[in-house]
């Protein structure tokens, strides 16, 4: 009852309070990305149930010849990685939170056609509600490797509390602002897909 709590006080304060930020960054991805200006997809969350997760889009539609989509890395400009590295297309998540989809702190919600592939373990890190920010996340977010990812998951699953929330929250301030394991350095190949642990 106390982390619901705290999920709505802090999302209703977040939304509120960065309504005017919020507003600039939609304008501005309207202007430099196009229509729709919010990014929805259905994610797993709490025991795998399906969820819509809410997020500023950060990349065109741009497509090939074929009509197809042209690959993320082609579609991802400036300014939707300077989006990614500053957080800011996560902001809208906060909606998710206040609708009870997500909490303020948690695993962060990976895709569905992952949830299959998870062994017995790997599975143990929706036993809560998926997050916005978490104990992988200031502890490496892209820079490390899946296996760290799903162990740092489980650790947050088998050792939560609202004190360990406060400091993941608090942490996860700095590392933004340092801009820090947001995005890897460029150049860098992006963190393959997960395709479960008997096929990597």
């Amino acid at each position: 009852m106390l982390k619901r709590a705290f999920d709505i006080v802090f999302s209703a304060c977040w939304l509120l309070g960065f309504s005017p930020l919020l507003l600039v960054v939609a304008i501005l991805v309207r202007l430099r990305l196009g229509s729709p200006v919010l990014f929805v997809q259905e994610r797993p969350g709490l025991r795998a149930k399906p969820f819509r997760m809410v997020k500023f889009r950060s990349m065109t539609d741009a497509r090939g010849p074929d009509g197809e989509l042209l690959p993320d890395e082609q579609r991802l400009t400036s300014f939707g990685r300077f989006l990614r590295a500053t957080s800011l297309d996560e902001f809208p998540e906060m909606w998710n939170v206040l609708r009870g989809d997500m909490s303020v702190v948690g695993p962060r919600p990976l895709l569905m056609r992952y949830v299959p592939r998870y062994d017995a373990f790997q599975a143990r890190r929706m036993e809560v509600k998926p997050g916005v920010t978490g104990w992988a996340q200031i502890n490496g977010r892209s820079a490390i490797g899946w296996d760290e990812k799903f162990a740092l998951d489980v650790w947050y699953v088998d050792h939560r509390s609202f004190w360990l929330d406060l400091k993941i929250v608090f942490l996860t301030f700095f590392k933004v602002l340092a801009r820090s394991g947001a995005e890897r350095e460029s150049g860098a190949p992006p963190l393959e897909e997960f395709m479960g642990s008997e096929k990597r």
